[in-house]
């Protein structure tokens, strides 16, 4: 078990105050039911349940769960009960009128949240019932700051008349957690785009395939994309981790390119992204960066895959 993880959480104070004012607003006290999908120590569970709900479900299939038993005793709470499993392994749940789930990530669907709120969905919510969050919006935006690039391109710079090309282009074909300033992207971050949007009310696909495509106004070199989130938790409370946002443990994720893309006044950038998502196979993102002319026809592709930054 991974403590130190759940440390992060924890002290990660936008988050656990947007939750709270979700859980808040959701909430009637010594009425509504709660399920916590993927509770981890139990915080969002425990936060429902000193809120008044009538009823607290805590689902966790890791070994934290024993963690969180100890800290429900201790914390008094007797509503609420803990079930060591995974929630969609539960053959006849009690229905619940809210689900919260917080198990996002940089990448927001890297811990399963959409198989795991479809299935929560149909089998947990009770009619009329809600999840918390509602939906996630994923932004994309060109990366025109070097420094990104450099520290990955170190390989080239080893030496002794020796070739390290292949090692580069592995290392390219991964993604990074990095903090971007405004000044490291296009138009100050301004020009971030929506490129994926699910709405976990409705069942959706676990594949997200996605484009976003800007008009090019200066000459600019483009050394990559920055990803990150928008989570609506309820109507008009929302969680964010680009670079404007208040800062969370989350950060923004750097999607090299494979070299840098010179682009002038007129011509065009398109970014094609796809995630693949299981829990038997975890995640695989791929991201291709063209370069097109005024007319939109085509002048250069880098396409690279995440699965090829992986050693064999």
């Amino acid at each position: 078990m991974r403590i130190e993880y759940h440390r992060t959480l924890l002290a990660d104070r936008v988050r656990n105050s947007a939750f709270y004012a979700a859980l808040r607003s959701a909430i009637v006290p010594g009425k509504t039911t709660v399920a916590d999908i993927g509770a981890g120590t139990g915080f969002l569970g425990f936060l429902a349940a000193k809120l008044g709900a009538a009823r607290v479900d805590l689902y966790e299939t890791g070994d934290v769960a024993e963690l969180a038993r100890r800290l429900l005793k201790h914390n008094r709470l007797p509503q609420a009960r803990i079930a060591q499993v995974h929630s969609t392994e539960v053959a006849r749940p009690d229905r619940v009128d809210v689900i919260v789930s917080e198990t996002l990530g940089n990448y927001p669907f890297e811990e399963n949240i959409i198989a795991t709120l479809n299935h929560a969905r149909s089998h947990f919510l009770a009619p009329g019932g809600m999840l918390i969050p509602r939906r996630v919006e994923q932004f994309v935006c060109p990366v025109i700051s070097e420094r990104f690039y450099r520290e990955l391109t170190v390989w080239d710079e080893v030496g002794f008349d020796l070739d390290f090309t292949a090692a580069k282009t592995m290392g390219l074909n991964n993604i990074y957690v990095r903090w971007f300033t405004p000044d490291d992207l296009l138009d100050r971050a301004a020009a971030a785009l929506v490129w994926d949007q699910v709405d976990f009310e409705k069942h959706n696909k676990t594949t997200r395939t996605g484009e976003a495509q800007w008009h090019i106004a200066r000459p600019i070199t483009i050394y990559g994309l920055a990803l990150w989130w928008v989570a609506e938790l309820v109507p008009s409370l929302t969680l964010a981790t680009g670079p404007l946002d208040q800062r969370t443990h989350w950060e923004q994720l750097y999607l090299p390119a494979l070299s840098p893309i010179a682009l002038s006044p007129g011509q065009i950038c398109v970014a094609r992204l796809r995630s693949t998502t299981s829990f038997e196979r975890g995640t695989n993102v791929t991201w291709t960066l063209l370069a097109c002319d005024g007319a939109g026809r085509q002048i250069s592709k880098q396409a690279l895959d995440l699965e090829k930054g992986f050693l064999p």
